[in-house]
């Protein structure tokens, strides 16, 4: 759909200036969402994309009406949305089928829950399940159906409520490659044929590629807090020739959007303790190096060619991007990825040389892995225990995320021999090496009354 027409079209979803935060256990509010403005069109198909916990997942709770916003407005057909419509269907990345039920009974199931009688409800299940491909497998169990057949019975289930709009949250990220291409085929046909009766339709993916293959525009979402960044229409007809020239050039644009960052322009040194840390490996970001290093790239990679040679999703390569940009072993510009002298000498040396470098980077980049060497410098036995870090960290993130951060950290603290952790004991200590003489195995857990702010706190 050409998305200049869209001030003439009526709108299914117009949301204006969302807001969605949360209270932690400690009562301290963590926003996900902030200022999203996003409408969705009769006619249309849009696709989010945007990095794990950047808060799209909740946005379309939201807009199911399954989570309440804490400010601004969301309207479903001009009408304020307070609780789920029935208009709106969603589609998960799990299956979620009850096992103890028949294809037929879960597609059935939210006829059942609105009072629909049996007679109508078994007609527009078997409609549905015809209709989606399924036939012949109505009396079939979850457990005896491959994953393309179960998330098929997912979309059955979505379907049969006969929805003005549907919202699919990475339906096809759990399929294999083949299945997830036949599936989206299948219903982009649905939808060009009009053989269905939703109106619009908003996909949450990963993947580039199946977002330009499948929308009519792409919004890039951006994260701390989630809200829209930008916005690309695509006037191409489908089905659309992914390997054609004016693919190819949108799908680089929006890899150069997904890859550009706001510190980055700022300055990393402008980071703090509760930055959040990729969800990578040291061992993951040393193999794109070595491949962006070797032949074809020589250095300098196009992303979309990297994407099809490491053969890895999107959001994993955009959490190892995001760790070589942050520890400055790569920058990123106009949709490539370039190593730095620090990323070439790290490529070149060998593998003990190598775990200097990513400490003397580790250091040098990481607020948080400066704050906690410190700290273990600092004490007399030189250890101290993982929940002082938690707590500091929940000034900041989640305690879920606050946990998950600081993971990655012990992760690549550990690598480069910066600081070791014992799993037993939950505590960080620095290597043996750097321990004094003079102090014995014990670890000691007393002594963290004193509360850390920041990376340049002074600590007990």
């Amino acid at each position: 759909m050409n998305t200049s027409a869209l001030a003439s079209t009526t709108y299914l979803l117009d949301l204006a200036n969302v807001k969605k935060s949360f209270r932690t256990p400690d009562r301290k509010e963590r926003t996900v969402l902030e200022g999203v403005d996003f409408r969705l069109a009769e006619g249309e198909i849009v696709a989010l994309l945007g990095k794990s916990g950047s808060g799209k997942s909740t946005l379309l709770r939201i807009m199911a009406g399954l989570t309440r916003a804490n400010g601004g407005q969301v309207l479903y057909r001009g009408e304020e949305m307070t609780g789920p419509a029935r208009g709106i269907s969603m589609v998960f990345q799990s299956f979620a089928l009850f096992p103890w039920l028949t294809v037929q009974e879960n597609v059935e199931l939210g006829l059942e829950a609105l009072g629909v009688d049996a007679i109508e409800r078994e007609e527009r299940a078997q409609d549905a399940i015809e209709m989606i491909g399924l036939g012949g497998f109505e009396s079939a169990y979850p457990k005896e159906l491959s994953g393309g057949m179960r998330q098929r019975v997912g979309f059955a289930r979505a379907l049969v409520m006969r929805p003005d709009v549907m919202l699919l949250d990475e339906p096809f990220s759990a399929l294999d490659v083949l299945t997830s291409e036949t599936l989206r085929a299948d219903l982009l046909e649905l939808w060009d044929e009009r053989r269905i009766p939703t109106k619009g339709i908003l996909l949450v993916s990963h993947n580039i590629e199946e977002a330009v293959s499948m929308a009519d525009r792409v919004l890039v979402f951006s994260s701390d807090p989630g809200r829209v960044r930008a916005e690309i229409p695509i006037n191409l007809p489908r089905p659309r020739d992914t390997e054609s020239a004016a693919f190819r050039q949108i799908v680089d644009e929006v890899y150069g959007l997904m890859t550009s960052h706001g510190r980055q322009a700022a300055g990393i040194d402008q980071l703090t303790i509760g930055y959040r840390l990729p969800a990578t490996t040291p061992s993951k970001l040393v193999e794109m190096l070595e491949t962006i290093a070797d032949q074809p790239f020589d250095g300098r990679a196009d992303l979309p060619a990297l994407a099809e040679v490491t053969e890895l999703p999107d959001d994993a390569l955009f959490h190892i991007y995001d760790g070589l940009r942050v520890l400055g072993f790569a920058r990123l510009a106009e949709g490539d990825i370039f190593l730095t002298p620090g990323g070439r000498a790290l490529v070149d040396a060998e593998n003990d040389h190598r775990k200097a470098i990513f400490a003397e980077h580790l250091l040098q980049t990481i607020p948080l892995a400066t704050h906690i060497k410190r700290v273990l410098d600092e004490r007399p036995k030189h250890n101290a225990p993982e929940e002082r870090f938690l707590q500091e960290l929940q000034d900041y993130l989640t305690g879920d995320e606050a946990e998950r951060v600081l993971e990655v950290m012990v992760d690549w603290g550990r690598y480069a021999e910066v600081f070791d952790y014992d799993y037993n004991s939950g505590m960080l200590h620095l290597p043996e090496d750097d321990e004094d003489d003079g102090d014995d195995d014990s670890m000691e857990r007393s002594g963290d009354d004193g509360h850390v702010q920041g990376a340049d706190s002074p600590s007990p």
